[in-house]
């Protein structure tokens, strides 16, 4: 086993066991070993203290640990690891690197072939890993020995010094202590009693537990390293997490959702403009399509000129966002379609891959060129003050909670009358409007769910995701219809398309038709769904709690 490998399973063993923090210099004199207190008990070094580098590493949207995993990459004596681990501490898969084989960001298909590789594929999915926090341990194993010498415990000391995590792209994270440098976590000390001797292992972690200036370990070393550059796990979420009173004036609760949402934009901006993953620019792109609907929904209680002044620039910032998008989500169905060739070979359709990550190439440069610019720029500079004021204007009618029931409720009436009056004959634009006036009852209820009860908010959402997702997949399959179209049309032009590219792209078109045909089939269940009785007193009864 190497020795990074080596430290990490003893760290993973140690885990479990009793640990505890030593506060103050007193206790960490020049030989590294902590003075017990106690006459009966005395420790001693067991080996020479080892330096390892540790790296740990997420998704920006923290998937590894909201599914209660931690990734650390430990570098040291030439070798380096990645390690995974439960909430426990308990090793899940751990695999060799090689010092300078990854770099961070990186994403599923940079990391060694292998168990630890597929257990991430699943959780990962498309999101890049980041480095979140970086520290250098120096490890010292200690013995404890009672009053007759013998070895009842071996301790373990983790003097660990937390370095700026440069790497990851942080949603207003701020760096502790002076002069922006981390704020040190003190030393870590784990026991690890031996066969025999629990007993006296258990005295000892006692006596330590009631030493001045020694605590018991709360958080793990990650959190420990996170919480020493002011940072907590799970710190970004695209999801809108504002907390509303019903009584606060309309006006000033749209400042604070509009406010969160540019944080969001925000926070995504390096990444999109670094182009570490497509979910930066997705995440950028939803939190806009909300600001623009806050902005659409709101104009009974906005300011006349912000809405002149604001709206047409996120439009704008829309639209500049959306090719790149279109081209993000074919590259990313690419493999699915690839594999889904029945008459054509894989081999035959890369000329389509190769115009696509060639037109993705093209957007990109435009789109980073718009975020870059004197627009996108007098945008973010004054759009934030602009919202700041709202949030703090003085008290107007209506409430937020009047408003709310008034806004959810027409337009969950726009609805339904939408939605009824599709019949079989109605055109793709009918259901293609119905689709955008569920987005807009989406994100009202996602605005103020604040206001109401969490489970009947989110049994209320599930109706609409449910006719929502229906409704996408028709959509979706129209817009990548007409736009393969366009591609081979293009392609044509070039005149060195091969036929069998071509033929492979109609057999592409007739299995997006088919999908869009299902999607049409199951839009008449999934409506009637929403809208039966049920489903229309959900959102009714929301619209009377908040009103």
């Amino acid at each position: 086993m190497s020795t990074a490998l080596q430290v990490m399973s003893e760290l993973s063993e140690l885990s479990q066991l009793s640990q505890f923090i030593l506060a103050g210099e007193s206790r960490l004199p020049e030989t590294g070993i902590p003075d017990v207190g106690d006459s009966r008990f005395s420790l001693t070094s067991a080996s020479r203290s080892r330096t390892v580098r540790r790296t740990w590493l997420d998704t920006f949207d923290w998937r590894l640990f909201r599914a209660g995993l931690t990734l650390e990459q430990v570098t040291g004596g030439g070798t380096s690891e990645l390690v995974l681990t439960g909430r426990g501490g308990e090793l899940v898969a751990a695999v060799p690197t090689g010092p300078d084989r990854l770099r961070w960001p990186g994403l599923i298909d940079d990391l060694p072939v292998g168990p630890l590789r597929e257990r991430l594929a699943t959780v990962l999915d498309v999101r890049a890993l980041l480095p979140v926090a970086k520290a250098t341990s120096i490890l010292t194993q200690l013995r404890a020995l009672n009053s007759d010498e013998k070895t009842i415990a071996i301790l373990a000391l983790d003097r660990m010094t937390v370095t700026p995590a440069n790497g990851a792209h942080r949603a207003g994270a701020h760096r502790a202590g002076a002069a922006g440098q981390p704020d040190q976590p003190p030393a870590r000390l784990a026991i690890a009693p031996l066969r025999g001797y629990q007993a006296q292992a258990t005295r000892l972690a006692e006596v330590l537990r009631n030493a001045d200036g020694v605590g018991a370990a709360t958080a793990s070393p990650f959190e420990s390293a996170l919480a020493a550059t002011g940072r907590a796990p799970g710190d970004y979420s695209s999801k809108i997490s504002v907390r509303l009173t019903g009584a606060t004036p309309a006006t000033q609760s749209l400042g604070v959702v509009l406010s969160a949402l540019f944080d969001t934009v925000e926070a995504n901006l390096p990444g999109t403009i670094a182009d570490i993953d497509t979910e930066f620019l997705h995440d950028l792109r939803v939190a806009v399509r909300r600001t623009r609907s806050v902005l659409k929904s709101g104009k009974a209680v906005l300011p006349a000129s912000l809405l002149a002044k604001y709206r047409p620039e996120f439009k704008w910032l829309g639209d500049l966002t959306t090719p790149t998008r279109d081209f993000d989500v074919y590259l990313l169905g690419y493999p699915a379609m690839a594999a889904g060739l029945l008459a054509a070979s894989e081999a035959e359709l890369l000329p389509l891959r190769q115009f696509l990550e060639h037109g993705r190439a093209s957007s990109y440069r435009q789109l980073v060129r718009g975020l870059r610019s004197p627009r996108f720029k007098a945008l973010t500079s004054d759009w934030r003050g602009d919202v700041e004021q709202l949030a703090s204007a003085p008290g107007r009618r209506p409430s937020t909670s009047t408003f709310a029931a008034s806004r959810i409720g027409k337009a969950h009436r726009l609805v339904l009358s939408s939605g009824a009056a599709i019949g079989q004959d109605s055109p793709p634009q009918a259901l293609h409007d119905l689709r955008k006036r569920c987005k807009e009852l989406r994100y009202l209820l996602e605005v103020f769910a604040s206001l109401y009860d969490q489970s009947e908010h989110w049994r209320a959402v599930n109706e609409l995701k449910a006719l929502q997702d229906c409704l996408g997949e028709f959509q979706d399959m129209d817009v990548q219809l007409t736009e393969l179209r366009g591609f081979a049309t293009a392609m044509l032009a070039d005149r060195g398309t091969p036929a069998g590219t071509l033929l492979a792209m109609g057999e592409i078109a007739a299995g997006l038709a088919a999908r869009q045909a299902a999607a049409r089939q199951q839009f008449t269940s999934r409506f009637a769904g929403f809208a039966s009785p049920r489903g229309q007193a959900r959102i009714d009864a929301l619209t009377k709690a908040a009103a």
